[in-house]
């Protein structure tokens, strides 16, 4: 049974439990593998969502204080650094399934995020989309915020299918991530396209981005691998011709599909790039991410390919909405050189672990290639081995 409480009672616990959660303090996990480190509190969950987005706070309407509109997760955001905040457009989805965008700001980057009162208004196209998810912001060198997010509709083709559905490209730009303009979707000779993700400089005077074709909604079909492609205009942008710049490839950590974080980060060495891979496991997908660098002056050209994932999910991280999945579409490199990679565990809540340029380099530039056989993997490994064994 209820236990009695008026309703101001009621609403100051949990108003007292939600700052208390806000105010936690984060701390970096001790053990770490010497390139990135994880830090022990997720940064967001749907439990840091405002309590004015999901209660109905007026005793007349709401006597009992109950949930009026529950949220679900939150996940899979863009990050920007502006006006010196830690800034995260993050994906926020209902009890209803439906996905939204919202803002979440930090002034650390690692805990106290907050998000603002408002969720993100996106415009909408002629045609208007069902649900939108996963941004990826790129402040770029036109002097423009843009957000590249992927628009879900009802497939139209196959009306008595109500899973069926298209993925296409939505984008926008803003100067300050509460006004938005909409641009047309993305147009490309793909029949459906995710994680398209804009570069931030222009390559031979165009706009330039990564995509990911496929034939349909899950499943790549023909198509997959990270595409780049060029556009004259942002406004609308239309691809004429896409390249796989990084192939999906049988038994390794990207079998099934992969697709672009979020966008680059430029060195004096070449372009940093994270990027998700998908395989097949008995119990379903597994989503890792990976790291690889491009050249500086042809940034679709890949130079260094490490061996394996760069973070997998694990423990508590492996448990949510769809499980066994670590994602990322935003990271943050400061002035000092750090790296604050913002990733979702199972669609289901944010966690950031945090690094350096130096080490990522180092990291990208000097971990060996995937043999893509057992043979040759023992064979690299042997030789780890009697590196370190003639050292004693």
């Amino acid at each position: 049974m209820f236990e009695a409480r008026d309703f101001s009672a009621r609403l100051e616990e949990l108003t007292k439990a939600h700052q208390t959660l806000i105010a936690r303090p984060n701390r970096p996990v001790e053990t770490h593998n010497g390139v990135y480190r994880r830090w022990a509190h997720p940064i967001l969950t749907a439990e840091h969502t405002p309590l004015f987005w999901r209660y109905d706070l007026d005793p007349n309407t709401n006597p009992f204080l109950m949930e009026r509109l529950g949220i679900n997760a939150a996940f899979n955001s863009g990050a920007l650094y502006k006006d010196g905040k830690f800034l995260l457009v993050v994906r926020v989805e209902g009890n209803d399934r439906k996905s939204f965008f919202a803002v979440a700001e930090s002034d650390t980057g690692v805990d106290g995020f907050t998000f603002w009162d408002y969720p993100v208004a996106m415009p909408q196209t002629g045609e208007p989309d069902t649900n939108v998810y996963d941004m990826r912001l790129t402040a770029h060198q036109d002097g423009w915020i843009y957000g590249l997010f992927c628009t879900e509709r009802k497939d139209l083709m196959q009306p008595n299918d109500e899973s069926a559905a298209t993925a296409q490209c939505g984008v926008a730009r803003t100067k300050d991530l509460v006004t938005w303009e909409r641009l047309p979707d993305l147009v490309t000779r793909s029949g459906q396209q995710r994680n398209v993700v804009l570069h931030p400089e222009f390559v031979d005077g165009q706009y330039a981005l990564y995509t990911r074709p496929q034939d349909g909604f899950i499943s790549v079909g023909s198509g997959g691998g990270i595409g780049w492609g060029l556009t004259a205009s942002m406004n609308p942008a239309v691809i004429d011709r896409e390249i796989v710049i990084d192939k999906k490839r049988y038994h390794t950590i990207k079998e099934v599909k992969n697709g672009q974080g979020p966008a680059p980060i430029k060195t004096p060495q070449g372009w940093l790039h994270l990027a998700h891979g998908v395989r097949n496991t008995a119990a379903g997908l597994r989503y890792v991410l990976y790291m690889f660098m491009t050249a500086l002056d042809e940034p679709w050209r890949v130079t260094h390919s490490p061996s394996g994932y760069f973070i997998a999910p694990e423990g508590a991280e492996r448990v949510g909405d769809v499980s066994n999945v670590a994602f990322s579409n935003g990271w943050i490199a400061n002035a000092a050189g750090e790296v604050f990679i913002y990733y979702a565990s199972s669609d289901t809540r944010m966690h950031v672990a945090t690094s350096t340029l130096e080490r990522l380099i180092d990291y990208v530039m000097n971990t060996p290639s995937d043999p893509l056989t057992s043979a040759g993997c023992v064979q690299q490994r042997s030789e780890l081995i009697a590196r370190n064994l003639a050292r004693k």
